[in-house]
């Protein structure tokens, strides 16, 4: 044959087999298994990336429990309010809800209905039946989930959700009602939801009614909750809490205790989140002070002063990377 074509035995390193192969066949086994490496050698590097976590602490008062405070970073509730947090191999999520109080009047404890929104949720990233960048999908999930009850739970409430995916660091959220989330980096607040308000003091809520008096409550559909994404960067603050801290401490307060944060180390980050639950829950009671709550209620022709005494979870959370 030409030269070009000229045949070589070639014997398997390993299988010991031996073969016959052109010289530009060698050629190009030789470079399929540089490339190969080279593939592999970058698959090997990827694995090695650093993935973005997030560390996150909750703390937060109870409306008619003043004395009993509760802290912890899962499944806790604090009066109506609920909160979880939520871990999984794409992304760890987390979510606050304010069951809304006025069921009290019909007989109906507004926890319940807030409290099995947030577990369901929570059940639901765990088994992994989500898309990162979707949150909206999980808080839908979830309230179909208990529609579909035998006997539905009566109730409403609020939700915000945040989801960090590890991979592209990057934040989804889904907000609907009055509870919401802000992000600092540099001591600035970058990134914030905005309430959705019906009218004053009437937010978008989830509800499950009672037949005769489903025409008289309000309910939104969580397909309605504001969307967001956000690239985040390592010690990034994200703050995730119910209408009982935003209505009682403006961000200039809320700035001023995060300042306080000195790593995101689970004693520092729980004395950080505890101080400014306690500076709203204070706030709150306070007859002379000029809360959000009552300049928003001025503005819409109503003469209040003080505080908003209310429920209030705060979830306090740090961006990490990690190397796997």
């Amino acid at each position: 044959p030409p030269p070009w074509q000229s045949v070589r035995t070639v014997r398997s390193q390993t299988t010991g087999s031996v073969s016959c192969l052109p010289r530009t066949m060698q050629f190009m086994v030789a470079y399929g298994r540089l490339v190969a490496r080279a593939f592999l050698g970058g698959s090997l590097r990827q694995s090695e990336r650093r993935e973005y976590r997030l560390i996150t602490v909750s703390f937060g008062f109870g409306k008619d429990l003043r004395k009993g405070s509760k802290t912890g970073a899962k499944g806790s509730g604090y009066g109506d309010d609920a909160c979880f947090v939520a871990t999984h191999r794409l992304a760890d999520v987390l979510g606050v809800a304010d069951g809304v109080g006025g069921w009290w009047d019909y007989g109906v404890d507004p926890s319940q209905f807030s409290t099995t929104l947030m577990q369901t949720c929570e059940r639901i990233v765990q088994e992994g039946l989500f898309v990162p960048s979707n949150p909206v999908g999980i808080l839908t999930a979830s309230y179909n989930e208990m529609l579909q009850n035998k006997a539905p739970l009566l109730g409403s409430s609020t939700a915000c959700l945040v989801i960090l995916d590890r991979q592209k660091g990057c934040l989804y959220t889904a907000n609907l009602g009055d509870s919401g989330f802000l992000i600092v980096r540099d001591g600035k607040i970058i990134h914030r939801s905005d309430e959705q308000q019906h009218y004053f003091n009437t937010p978008f809520q989830l509800a499950i009614a009672p037949p005769e008096a489903r025409d008289s409550i309000l309910n939104d559909s969580p397909e309605t909750a504001e969307g967001s994404t956000f690239n985040v960067e390592v010690g990034d603050i994200i703050l995730t809490a119910t209408d009982g801290l935003f209505d009682n401490m403006p961000d200039y307060m809320i700035l001023q205790q995060l300042r306080q944060l000195k790593d995101s180390s689970y004693q520092s980050m729980k004395n950080t989140v505890k101080s400014i639950t306690e500076q709203a829950q204070q706030l709150a009671y306070d007859p002379n002070y000029m809360s959000p709550f009552a300049q928003h209620a001025c503005e819409n022709g109503l003469n209040v002063q003080g505080g908003k005494p209310d429920d209030i979870t705060v979830l306090l959370s740090v961006v990490t990377e990690s190397e796997e």
